[in-house]
């Protein structure tokens, strides 16, 4: 009830802020674990993922935003769970696939954190691929482009959903996940009108 509540106010708070069109928000299942694979540029990404995407989102936020124990109550309440960023966050992990295998919706970056450049990463880490094999679901690519001023244009983009079935059940390798992750990330750059 809080996240209905907290989403229409950040959908009408976002409506005088931006002008923001959604494209191929369809393409999210409507049921079932799935990882919603979005590019990060700023702060803004999750507000207007979250406002944009026909499912409620759960996603992994950086442990420092936890400190305070007011905030970290308000951003749990929203779907956040902490992750240790540099480090083999098992905890994390654990936690993620546990949230899939419960049939709800992920939010992901795949850059880890914010991407200023304006242009993809040589490389992103594996986990994406990992989550997505090992919970066996699908990853639906996102991107948004658009400045983030007032009355600016912003645009989200979702993708058709991706499937690796043909990894289910197996014992991947670290190559194996990263040629995955990469296609995915291809996938979601792919996206960008420019």
């Amino acid at each position: 009830m809080f996240y209905k509540i907290c989403c229409r106010l950040v959908k009408f708070f976002l409506l005088f802020a931006f002008r923001i069109k959604v494209y191929g928000a369809e393409n999210v299942p409507s049921g079932g674990g799935v990882i919603i694979a979005v590019n990060h540029r700023s702060n803004w990404d999750v507000p207007v993922a979250g406002a944009s995407c026909p499912r409620r989102l759960t996603f992994m936020a950086k442990s420092e935003l936890f400190k305070n124990p007011v905030f970290a109550g308000l951003i749990s309440s929203l779907g956040a769970f902490p992750i240790k960023r540099g480090k083999g966050d098992i905890g994390a992990v654990k936690a993620a696939l546990t949230i899939l295998s419960q049939e709800r919706a992920m939010l992901i970056f795949p850059e880890g954190t914010r991407n200023h450049t304006g242009k993809p990463l040589a490389r992103i880490k594996e986990g994406l691929a990992l989550f997505a094999i090992r919970a066996e679901v699908p990853v639906v690519p996102v991107f948004i482009e658009g400045e983030y001023k007032w009355l600016s244009k912003i645009t989200v983009t979702y993708g058709a959903p991706m499937y690796f079935k043909e990894y289910y059940g197996k014992k991947t390798a670290p190559e194996q996940l990263a040629e995955v992750s990469a296609e995915i990330y291809k996938t979601m750059w792919s996206l960008k009108s420019d």
